[in-house]
């Protein structure tokens, strides 16, 4: 069967299949959706790949009826809302790299504790959260516009916290960055060379 015929490939699945991934689907779990898709479709010949193009076009098929993950908010009130409710001191707010073959690149916008030492993500900042949240000015320069948004919102929030603020790579997607770590007495932060 030839790659470009989704509605084919949708069709070769059993109809209990088709039904759970369109739950999946209106649901927005969409990597439930593709899993499922691969290991039933992985039989007949489908690949991962096409399993990604078919729940694409079931996306596009249930339009507004799917109930859409809500954006994380980026608002440094937000923020600072969710950064006290961590368990700790926060000493840091951090932007990390991440990815994945859904969203692409992404950046996590993180809360680094002390006493305990730990972290919690406060924001997952993906492509079209970026989009919505930088408006019409866009990314600046080169920036992938999910770096743009963790660095506005990071720094704001650092900011509001008076603590530092570390993104080691936001020109370039790196997931193996350096990170934040512990120096010293466990008290103060810097940021680790790899």
């Amino acid at each position: 069967m030839a790659g470009g015929d989704t509605y084919q490939w949708w069709e070769l699945l059993p109809a209990g299949i088709r039904r759970q991934v369109d739950g999946f689907v209106l649901q927005d779990s969409r990597m439930q959706a593709i899993r499922t898709v691969f290991e039933v479709g992985r039989a007949c010949g489908l690949g991962l790949h096409e399993a990604q193009l078919v729940v694409h076009d079931r996306y596009l098929h249930h339009g507004d009826r799917v109930a859409r993950t809500p954006d994380s908010p980026l608002d440094v009130e937000s923020l600072a809302a969710r950064a006290e409710g961590c368990p700790g001191r926060v000493v840091a707010i951090e932007a990390v790299w991440d990815g994945d073959t859904v969203h692409d690149w992404f950046v996590h916008l993180m809360a680094i504790t002390d006493d305990p030492v730990g972290e919690r993500s406060l924001a997952t900042i993906y492509w079209d959260t970026a989009g919505r949240y930088l408006g019409e000015e866009g990314a600046p320069g080169s920036l992938h516009p999910s770096a743009a948004a963790a660095d506005r919102s990071g720094r704001a929030l650092a900011a509001r916290l008076s603590v530092p603020f570390h993104f080691a790579s936001p020109e370039t997607p790196d997931d193996e960055a350096p990170r934040w770590r512990p120096r010293g007495n466990g008290n103060r932060w810097s940021a680790a060379d790899k």
